[in-house]
């Protein structure tokens, strides 16, 4: 039976790599996989996911209106797809989430998303919030904080390793920007006086992208 599986997590936990073993395993087995990524997200380049360990694939871009049960019917006249991935699917709307349910409910097919659970702010993501809400199978993808503890929750810093408490929701960056930390490290960061000095920010970090 077909389900909408959301894979969450706080940046650098795997996401991307996760997806690319999943698509993987899929194709070792001569299935099709249709990997799914938003347009904007152009750090590795236009059309591709790619994740820090080195491993990559071709997506399909979606836009931010894009209809995505559209776009898989558009490649089901082509050829049988077994199981659509989505990446960085914090960025989805309301919508998309909606018409992910009907890719599985109305035409079969597994759905495997992998985003950010929350905002720099500690806000949920949209994508997010109805991927909780409506999928079938939840599963955290974890990570650690510098301070030894999980990581649950993304802080977005200036040069200096001071949060950065406004802005946009959606500002594309990496590990210079965006450090992942347990809730109390969150909480002294962006409540308190604390900061992220040069050297955590630096530390090499096995995982992916965000």
């Amino acid at each position: 039976m077909a389900k909408l599986y959301f894979y969450y997590s706080a940046m650098n936990a795997g996401k991307t790599t996760h997806l690319l073993q999943s698509s993987y395993n899929y194709r070792e087995r001569g299935m099709n996989t249709l990997i799914l990524s938003p347009a904007f997200d152009n750090r590795f380049g236009i059309g591709k996911v790619a994740s820090r360990i080195g491993i990559e694939s071709p997506s399909i871009i979606f836009g931010e209106k894009e209809n995505l049960q559209a776009l898989v019917n558009k490649y089901l006249t082509e050829r049988k797809i077994h199981c659509v991935l989505v990446d960085e699917a914090q960025f989805l709307s309301r919508e998309q989430v909606y018409q992910l349910t009907e890719i599985v409910d109305q035409l079969h097919i597994p759905v495997l998303a992998y985003g950010l659970r929350t905002d720099f702010q500690g806000e949920l993501f949209t994508g997010s919030q109805y991927l909780l809400a409506w999928a079938d199978h939840l599963k955290e993808l974890k990570t650690i904080c510098h301070s030894g503890k999980k990581a649950t929750m993304v802080v977005r810093v200036d040069k200096n390793g001071r949060a950065v408490k406004a802005g946009a929701q959606v500002e594309i960056g990496g590990n210079d920007r965006y450090i992942s930390v347990s809730r109390a490290e969150y909480k002294r960061i962006f409540y308190g006086e604390g900061k992220i000095d040069s050297i955590q920010m630096s530390l090499p970090i096995t995982g992916e992208k965000s």
